[in-house]
């Protein structure tokens, strides 16, 4: 029953990742093409559920490549994750609570096999 959670966790990384990038690449493309800047960025912390090295490193690339977002820095207890956020500053909380049901949740089930 594991591999099946895992491989529907790896499935849904993936349509969840190209979901994500596209509505973020429209978000930033609006905000760049419109003459009203709608981006207020700012940095981040995120604590972090995941554990092992392909945990943090697929949630901080993921992060990454997804426009808007740019993972900065690991803290050295590995628990705590900078990030720099485009429109982050509207609300840092919302933002910080998207990222981990959305991305961590999704890598943890992907990697684990287990619903977070």
């Amino acid at each position: 029953m594991r591999v099946l959670t895992q491989v529907y966790g790896i499935i849904n990384l993936a349509v969840y990742f190209v979901y994500e990038l596209f509505v973020s690449s429209l978000r930033v493309a609006w905000d760049v093409l419109t003459p009203d800047m709608k981006a207020r960025p700012t940095f981040i912390v995120m604590p972090l559920d995941a554990k092992t090295d392909m945990e943090l490193m697929l949630t901080a690339n993921i992060i990454s490549l997804t426009p808007g977002t740019l993972s900065i820095d690991l803290n050295a207890d590995r628990t705590e994750l900078l990030i720099h956020s485009m429109f982050g500053a509207e609300d840092p909380e919302g933002e910080i609570a998207a990222l981990k049901h959305g991305i961590e949740r999704r890598v943890l089930r992907a990697t684990r096999g287990v619903n977070p």
